[in-house]
């Protein structure tokens, strides 16, 4: 994978590059703590889909303009977005505030920012509805209920898919890579 250091103001993130330039890509956003390599499975799948791959190595200090600037600076206009964890909070949140430059939304571990968590915490009550089509992915890390729940703050055709495991990149790539190309796909 091709490594790039993007600078946004006086912060920068490391993004890896890879796959079959087409008109199809994915942003993929980590949890807090993955390893750089940890969606390195998962992009193999997907670029076997014909999908290019577009994966931070962390999301600490990422928000929306971070997000905005990366995709300028590689000149991706249209892109899906994935992400797990702390990754998945900065998903929703990009997603919820870009309409029309996001396809379609894939995230594990977390629920919508305006949902209660498993410990009735809100991350942030105030963030508007996704306008997308969006699976969320049960692990361990996110309860049925919450995901539940969050089918009240997507616009657009919504699913829930239940996987016992931990790290969904980690323990299950294959379905993780599933679910984002069944999102990529508009039949």
């Amino acid at each position: 994978m091709e490594s790039r250091r993007i600078a946004v103001g006086d912060r920068g993130w490391t993004v890896r590059v890879d796959g079959p330039v087409t008109q199809h890509s994915v942003l993929l956003l980590p949890d807090s703590g993955d390893p750089p390599d940890v969606y390195d499975r998962v992009c193999a799948r997907l670029h076997s889909s014909d999908l290019r791959t577009i994966a931070f190595e962390t999301t600490d200090g990422l928000d929306t303009p971070g997000v905005y600037a990366v995709l300028d600076e590689l000149g991706v206009s249209w892109v899906n977005v994935a992400g797990r964890g702390a990754g998945a909070s900065v998903a929703w949140q990009v997603c919820a505030t870009g309409f029309g430059r996001f396809v379609s939304l894939v995230v594990a571990d977390r629920g919508h920012p305006a949902v209660p968590d498993d410990s009735g915490a809100v991350l942030e009550a105030g963030c508007p509805a996704v306008e997308l089509p969006t699976t969320i992915l049960v692990t361990k890390g996110v309860s049925r209920q919450v995901a539940d729940t969050s089918g009240r703050h997507v616009y657009g055709e919504f699913r829930v898919v239940d996987i016992d495991v931990d790290n969904v990149a980690a323990e299950a790539d294959q379905e993780f890579a599933t679910e984002i190309v069944l999102r990529t796909s508009m039949w």
